[in-house]
């Protein structure tokens, strides 16, 4: 690790190394030679002058970039590609005149951030499919555990813990099922030339529009893609890069919302993320357990949510066919956030693999609140005791009044029971108001739906990925 000049903590810290290797040098370099070895075969098939001899040179070299000769070279001439023209012809002199023949930079530019971002979805889709493997489990285990509910973080109609679990993981669903689309509907530039009008291609095969029309699916064949943009300028539409992006934010999104809840629910002591043995949470209260993972999970989401802004505004910004301002951002935006949102995956991961439930807990806050909650059952069964509904209706609220200014301001125990068993309007005893007091009443059909949305959805949609399953994740801080 280099200790005298800035390092990112995307890559020192977060993300894995897979997903490091997606972005790095020599996956982009050796991309750009598979590239032109394809034009070049490409070419050759259609007719052009180009040897078998040739064509082994190119692929002879296609793994061992000779960096030092490429990086000397682009001292001089101040040009990427064409330092790797020249650096591939270094080592492949038989070759070196075929080499990027009839192409603009873009065709191993653009082509290769489209085979880089497809990788790197593969990648994202992978984790993302065993964090929805990890909260399902979570689901069924809890499906049946009685939880206070929330809205406003304010007490609500109890639910379950394993119910709660399901919003996260259709949120997740609903990320794969985008990530999936866009992934799958990703084409090749293709090699279309300066402006995208293939001009040179009209040159190079004396104006055969038949065989100019094979060069594209040719070529996008070779490199494993069904077909290539059908028209573009110079580059493929920045649109893509947006589209892109906005599935990476769309995950981080749903992140960053589960992290919050667990965050909360760590406050009030009902689930915890791991803790290691001799991890320390405070420098300054040894006692602290603070919720560092999810912590992290929502700061690098809002990196990776606002991040998704660049793509946007370059695509918007993009001049006629094509304008360089784009160049710097995209190396900066793309790259790293799908690095964050990789380290984003892998906090998931661990985080929910390792998630503590406290029951008694969760108990202790649930019967504390659920008189409340029980009012309605409390006085449905005071009306089949020939009580007057309009009359029980207006005590309870008189007597929930009561109990609650006792919770708050005297810091009392919630009494509503004992408040309502003595009043005679209700005619019901305090034993006979503590038999309503059994949580799973309350729950609605809590249970139910994660059962049938475990079955009829996630279930099915794992079996059809089954082998993406069985990702760790490894956390390096």
């Amino acid at each position: 690790m280099s200790t005298d000049r800035y390092v990112s903590p995307l890559s020192e810290r977060y993300a894995s190394k897979e997903m490091q290797y997606i972005f790095s040098p020599d996956m982009k370099f050796r991309t750009w030679r598979k590239l032109w070895i394809a034009l070049a075969e490409t070419e050759k098939e259609l007719g052009l002058p180009i040897t078998d001899e040739q064509i082994e040179e190119l692929k002879a070299h296609a793994e061992d970039i000779n960096y030092d000769v490429a990086k000397a070279r682009e001292k001089e001439v101040r040009h990427d590609v064409m330092s790797h023209v020249y650096a591939y012809g270094v080592q492949c002199p038989k070759a070196k005149g075929i080499i990027h023949l009839g192409a603009t930079s873009c065709y191993v530019g653009d082509n290769t951030d489209i085979i880089v971002m497809r990788e790197a979805l593969k990648l994202v889709r992978k984790k993302l499919v065993n964090v929805i493997a990890e909260l399902a489990d979570f689901a069924e285990k809890y499906k049946a555990q009685p939880t206070l509910a929330f809205t406003h973080f304010q007490p609500a109609q109890p639910t379950t813990v394993g119910k709660r679990a399901t919003l996260w993981l259709q949120e997740f669903q609903m990320d794969l099922e985008d990530l999936e689309y866009v992934m799958d509907s990703l084409k090749l530039l293709g090699s279309k030339g300066t402006t995208g009008t293939q001009a040179s291609f009209l040159e190079l095969f004396d104006g055969d529009q038949e065989t100019i029309d094979k060069i594209d699916p040719m070529i996008a064949e070779k490199m494993g893609f069904s077909s290539c943009y059908p028209v573009s300028g110079q580059t493929y539409s920045r649109k893509v890069d947006t589209r892109v992006m906005n599935v990476v934010a769309g995950i981080a999104a749903s992140a960053h919302k589960m992290s919050n809840d667990i965050r909360l629910l760590q406050h009030l002591k009902e689930v915890e993320e791991p803790f290691e043995k001799s991890q320390i949470g405070s420098s300054a209260m040894a006692y602290k357990r603070n919720p560092m993972r999810s912590e992290r999970i929502a700061s690098l989401s809002r990196y990776v949510m606002i991040d998704a802004l660049n793509p946007a505004i370059t695509s918007a910004t993009q001049w006629f066919e094509r304008t360089l301002d784009d160049s710097a951002n995209k190396r900066l935006s793309i790259a790293e956030g799908f690095l964050a949102v990789d380290g984003i995956l892998d906090l998931c991961l661990n985080v929910v693999d390792g998630l503590v439930v406290y029951p008694k807990v969760i108990e202790k806050r649930l019967m504390s609140e659920l008189p409340f909650m029980a009012t309605e059952n409390i006085m449905m069964d005071a009306v089949k005791m020939g009580g007057d509904r309009q009359e029980l209706h207006e005590r309870i609220r008189t007597l929930s009044m009561e109990a609650g200014k006792n919770v708050k301001m005297e810091g009392k125990e919630n009494n509503l029971l004992e408040l309502i068993a003595a009043d005679p309007s209700f005619n019901m005893s305090l034993e006979e108001l503590q038999q309503t007091m059994e949580p799973s009443r309350y729950v609605g059909r809590s249970e139910i739906q994660v059962d049938a949305y475990l079955e009829k959805v996630i279930r099915p949609m794992l079996k059809e990925r089954s082998e993406l399953l069985g990702v760790k994740a490894e956390i390096n801080v």
